[in-house]
């Protein structure tokens, strides 16, 4: 399984290649510092952070990291350790998509 549905991404694109790649840039620096607040940031805040991840990861293909980041957004108790993961992953698959 993959982290990002790359039909979708294609979709989202409209197939331009360059497009794609600056999609993917720009998601992996937004999950590297939404990640960072959600991290430390008190229950307001963090929500408000992972529904902005949320959004992000819907509009690439990320649909693992968007339920991840929704459970954050609706402060379910082990949502952050699952979150982490998936933002990893999507940030490691978009930066090698992006390459």
């Amino acid at each position: 399984m993959t982290a990002i549905d790359l039909e979708h991404l294609e979709s989202a694109t409209f197939g331009d290649r360059a497009l794609k790649r600056e999609v993917l840039r720009l998601f992996s620096g937004q999950v590297a510092n939404l990640v960072a607040i959600i991290g430390s940031a008190n229950a307001e805040t963090r929500s408000a952070a992972a529904h902005t991840l949320k959004g992000a990861a819907l509009g690439i293909g990320a649909f693992e990291l968007a339920k991840a980041a929704e459970s954050v957004e609706l402060g379910e108790a082990d949502a952050l350790a699952r979150l982490l993961q998936r933002a990893a992953d999507a940030r490691s698959e978009a930066d090698q998509l992006a390459a």
